[in-house]
């Protein structure tokens, strides 16, 4: 049974849009639908968020930020997460683990294994059923974020290089995970994105239901 899903992607890759509409159309659909992000989704875990993506927390120490990915991880899956896939409700979620296996694993170098295993000990191994990673060129992405005239984070803030090194760790953990990671083409327009994202979700629910039969 899919009921936890995520969305994957680096910065302006689209992924809250998408989650935006499937929300509404998932609901008219019957789902009883969850929406929420990372770092975040909870009061303690938004406060996490606010001090990771904090324009002046310019000297925040790598180990350290990984550390308060995985703590606004925990109290989002404690508040959040495990309570609504135990009410039997489809959680589509704005990042999870994979976001930190790239970012702060590969781009930062603190290495994938071991920020999978801090990561590990945080969520006591729950990983979605259904991840979509959705890949563009950062250059792209970026652009995107200053034409939406979006507020602009401390991540944003980080080098071109640093971005493409971040494209470079979800396509490495994408290939770690291929029963779960579904890469899509992200330099298409979002609407066209959205249906096939929209159609593969609804494949495989309905691929699920005939099996339970």
């Amino acid at each position: 049974m899919i009921k936890f899903i995520t969305f994957e992607g680096g910065e302006g890759s689209g992924k809250t849009t998408i989650i935006d509409n499937l929300l509404k159309d998932l609901s008219a659909l019957g789902f009883d639908v969850v929406k929420t992000r990372e770092p975040g989704g909870s009061k303690i875990a938004e406060e996490i968020r606010h001090v990771i993506l904090n324009k002046e927390n310019t000297a925040m120490d790598y180990r350290a930020e990984a550390l308060l990915y995985a703590a606004s991880r925990r109290q989002h899956l404690q508040e959040v997460i495990v309570p609504s896939l135990k009410a039997n409700k489809l959680v589509l979620c704005d990042r999870y683990l994979d976001s930190s296996l790239a970012y702060q694993g590969y781009a930062r170098g603190l290495g994938i294994d071991q920020v999978y295993q801090i990561n590990q000990y945080a969520t006591e191994g729950l990983l979605p059923d259904l991840t979509f990673y959705i890949d563009v060129d950062p250059q792209i992405g970026l652009s995107r974020i200053q034409s939406a005239h979006r507020t602009v984070d401390r991540l944003d803030l980080e080098t071109a290089n640093f971005h493409k090194l971040v494209r470079n760790g979800y396509l490495e953990v994408a290939k770690m995970f291929p029963q779960r990671i579904i890469t899509i083409d992200g330099k298409r327009p979002i609407l066209e994105i959205y249906e096939e994202i929209k159609n593969i979700i609804l494949e495989k629910m309905n691929a699920v239901t005939k099996e339970a039969k």
